[in-house]
């Protein structure tokens, strides 16, 4: 395993790994002063997605290795491309929990998602509603802002945070374009706290970040120190503008196969579950020419489903394989 390697792929959570990454070259280099705040552990959708995650096996090979490797000592987002079920959401999951990075923040992207809704939210009329009650509430304007996953990463931690950028290709045809800015400024300003920033003592303004905790806002602009480690997801639904491209590190992630299949099925079963499981794991990756997709939940579906009817007989055992490994088909028959 080569020395230079911050990330590894063995799940084994070494949080020390990231004090060895070097500083960013000069123009990755972003000026935030850090303020403290509280960046909560992984929560349940990473050990969801993670299961024990600790295998002797990496879970990439050594090319995948290298990009990951690559995005984080440049600070470039990551685009991963790749079929569903290929694994790249959890890869993010898997980066927050080795690097002992927190809870990984989450921006799942629809086809109506504009980039105020990654960056922060301004409850206008709840504001309104408490100004109306005059009890004084509608006073702290901090009450009634909250950064979105994107504008929390961007808070100036010592530490990067990891973001996921789910699915951009279901975006509209704006987003990537207007991700540009963000993404090579490292920066973003907040109107509303702008326009009071100049009045006496709202230099500084407490805001709610999307792990749910408040944070102090100098002078309503948020300015990254460490730029978080951005991972972008496509399906493939949709090509992308060349200055996003330029502007990320791109892995393609085929279905996993092999030794990667079998550090995942570790993760989730334990260590061996692999060999007590071969016979699932051929069917699983055998070709049948047909082209179709096999997600790895369908693996560990049908492990899990074998284990609980394993009492019964090998008979058994087949025909609940035979059910669940069928290879899916989108096509009306």
């Amino acid at each position: 395993m080569d020395d230079w390697l911050i990330y590894r792929g063995f799940g084994a959570p070494d949080p020390e790994r990231i004090r060895a990454l070097p500083p960013p070259p000069r123009w990755r280099t972003f000026g935030g002063e850090p303020r403290p705040y509280a960046v909560p552990d992984i929560d349940i959708a990473s050990k969801r997605r993670l299961g024990d995650r600790v295998s002797e096996l990496s879970a990439h090979d050594a090319e995948t290795l290298q990009l990951i490797n690559a995005a984080l000592y440049l600070r470039r987002p990551l685009l991963i491309t790749g079929e569903p079920g290929s694994g790249k959401s959890t890869l993010a999951h898997s980066i927050a929990y080795e690097l002992g990075l927190g809870r990984v923040l989450q921006w799942p992207i629809i086809s109506r998602t504009e980039l105020r809704d990654g960056l922060y939210t301004y409850d206008a009329i709840g504001r309104l509603h408490d100004a109306q009650l005059a009890d004084g509430q509608a006073d702290d304007i901090g009450r009634y802002i909250r950064l979105g996953p994107l504008g929390t990463a961007l808070l100036p931690a010592t530490r990067p945070r990891v973001l996921l950028i789910d699915e951009l290709d279901k975006s509209d045809i704006d987003l990537p374009n207007d991700l540009l800015n963000v993404l090579e400024e490292g920066e973003f300003p907040l109107p509303e706290l702008e326009r009071i920033a100049d009045r006496p003592g709202r230099d500084v303004v407490e805001v709610l970040t999307d792990d749910g905790h408040r944070v102090a806002v100098p002078n309503g602009k948020i300015s990254c120190q460490a730029f978080p480690i951005t991972v972008l997801t496509s399906n493939g639904e949709r090509d992308f503008p060349a200055p996003l491209l330029r502007r990320c590190i791109h892995l393609h992630l085929e279905p996993p196969r092999e030794e990667r299949l079998a550090a995942f099925v570790q993760a989730h079963f334990g260590p061996g579950a692999d060999e007590r499981n071969v016979d699932l794991l051929s069917r699983f990756t055998r070709d049948d020419g047909d082209g179709e997709l096999r997600p790895t939940d369908q693996l560990l579906n049908a492990i899990f489903l074998t284990q609980q009817v394993s009492e019964e007989g090998p008979e058994r055992r087949e025909e609940i394989a035979e059910l669940l490994l069928r290879p899916l088909d989108t096509r009306q028959r």
